[in-house]
């Protein structure tokens, strides 16, 4: 028997990992990542880059987690000693990206708070760099802390690192029963009103009409593989450590395919609602919906409160809706990240769940208040950037050379995988892994470093980016390494309990 912790019920994992992967990218991200590739004809390459990358990844990663019944790097250790460090870097990964998405996940509840009265006016711009983040005019400069920014941080943490305390059953997996159904409810009724306004027609034509000149270009396919990459929380530690918790008796495979497609339907849903409100503000403005197409920060924090401004009735209360959507999706989120480098601290040092969570979220709730001062949204914009494409995209391709071609473990993960899962693994699923994968992630990898050392990201000056950028990608590798020396408390990597049975 292992005293491993176990989800309570399948339900559980699946609303766990499917809350992991329908975050903040999913709203904000991929409508206008679509929109930009094609629109409705970005949907071939999306399907098939979740088809030959993003669902393989997702069972390649159940079932390691699943075999050999540990965190990221007690998994890779388990795997081959030589390969630890690995997983600490994607801990590392995981580590970095907890300290600013909080800070995200703070902003929507402010918003959620200052829908009540439509508090932002008639200049959300203003109000957003202005008023609330008060952002100073230099990059790298942190200036004072943002007390209005402080306060739902200091929630933020309270509420993730409480319930990773409570454990997986309890904490984790009541959390996302609660959370996501609730985000889903929410959503759909946005979605429900957004297709009723004037004008969501033409911005739903927009979003779905398809561009079929641009299917050939290389750019597309590799947009869509970079957003199932981004979107299914692959390659920071999270599926390994979940699909841990996993009894002994679980479909792998089948669980895979249901948090793949449920991902990718509340990304199709986000879709719709969003590419309806901004068919309404072109319509309210009288422009085409390409002049009101924008992504990320500014879709959510500029652009959705100009049209929430213009909604011919419950203004706040579809403002409530939407940013307390955000808050779930990001919390969900969250506390997936943090239980990366809770679990990973747990299994290599011995220490309690509750010694874990206060060192490890605590220490990554200190530096998240560099996230909180007026030059914040600086730090964050490069910070994210440079660790989501020289860190997850890295990791990810790195990940699936080791196993494929290094280590040779397809064939053992495919028979681990088929003993049980209903549907069972086939020669596509190595194809995929070892072949159109790493082909993918290594031209993106290619393209990213060529742009990148040819133009500053984002006109930043070489002082920022290469401290705040370079340097922490290339940090979290060093650390990688340096914590893969450092002694297992009670040799945890010399025994798989999978292997002497584990209780369901």
């Amino acid at each position: 028997m292992e005293n491993r912790p176990q989800w309570g019920t399948r339900a559980g994992f699946i609303l766990a990992a499917a809350g992991s992967a329908i975050g903040l990218g999913n709203i904000w991200r991929f409508p206008a990542t679509a929109y930009e590739n094609g629109g409705g004809a970005f949907f071939l390459p999306y399907l098939f880059a979740l088809l030959t990358a993003g669902i393989p990844l997702l069972i390649m990663e159940f079932t390691l987690g699943h075999k050999y019944r540990g965190s990221a790097p007690l998994t890779y250790a388990r795997l081959n000693r030589k390969t630890e460090w690995l997983g600490w870097w994607q801990v590392g990964i995981s580590f970095v990206i907890a300290v600013y998405y909080a800070v995200i996940v703070a902003w929507a509840m402010s918003y959620t708070v200052f829908s009540f009265n439509l508090s932002w006016g008639k200049d959300t711009e203003g109000f957003l760099f202005g008023d609330y983040l008060k952002l100073v005019e230099t990059p790298g400069q942190t200036g004072s802390l943002v007390p209005h920014i402080l306060i739902p941080l200091i929630i933020v943490w309270v509420v993730a690192l409480g319930v990773l305390l409570k454990g997986v059953k309890k904490g984790i997996e009541v959390a996302n029963k609660i959370f996501l159904p609730t985000l889903i409810v929410l959503f759909l009724i946005i979605v429900l009103r957004a297709v009723t306004l004037d004008g969501a027609v033409e911005g739903l034509n927009a979003f779905f009409k398809p561009n079929w000149d641009v299917i050939m270009d290389g750019k597309v396919w590799v947009a869509a593989y970079g957003q199932i990459f981004f979107s299914l929380s692959i390659a920071f530690a999270i599926m390994v450590t979940y699909s841990s918790y996993l009894p002994k008796k679980s479909d792998i495979t089948n669980n895979a395919f249901i948090t793949g497609f449920g991902n990718s339907a509340f990304e199709l849903l986000a879709g719709i609602g969003v590419f309806s409100v901004l068919g309404f503000m072109a319509h309210q403005q009288g422009v085409g919906v390409d002049e009101v197409v924008s992504g990320g920060v500014g879709l959510a924090f500029v652009v959705f409160p100009q049209i929430i401004n213009e909604f011919p009735a419950f203004n706040e209360f579809f403002g409530f809706l939407f940013f307390a959507s955000l808050v779930l999706a990001g919390l969900t989120s969250l506390i997936s990240i943090i239980e990366t480098f809770v679990a990973g601290v747990q299994d290599k040092f011995g220490v309690s769940r509750t010694k874990s969570v206060a060192v490890g979220g605590g220490l990554a709730a200190v530096i998240s208040l560099l996230f909180a001062t007026q030059g914040g949204l600086f730090f964050l914009d490069v910070i994210d950037y440079f660790i989501n494409n020289f860190g997850v995209a890295l990791a990810g391709l790195i990940e699936v050379v080791v196993v494929a071609w290094v280590l040779k473990e397809l064939k053992n993960l495919q028979a681990h995988a088929n003993s049980v899962s209903d549907i069972l693994l086939g020669g596509w699923w190595k194809i995929c892994l070892s072949v159109i994968t790493p082909l993918v992630l290594g031209y993106m990898m290619f393209d990213n470093i060529k742009t990148n050392l040819t133009e500053n990201y984002g006109g930043y000056a070489t002082s920022f980016v290469v401290p705040f950028g370079w340097l922490i990608a290339a940090g979290v590798i060093v650390l990688g390494f340096v914590f893969s020396t450092l002694k297992w408390k009670n040799e945890a990597v010399t025994s798989t309990s999978h292997d002497k049975g584990v209780s369901s």
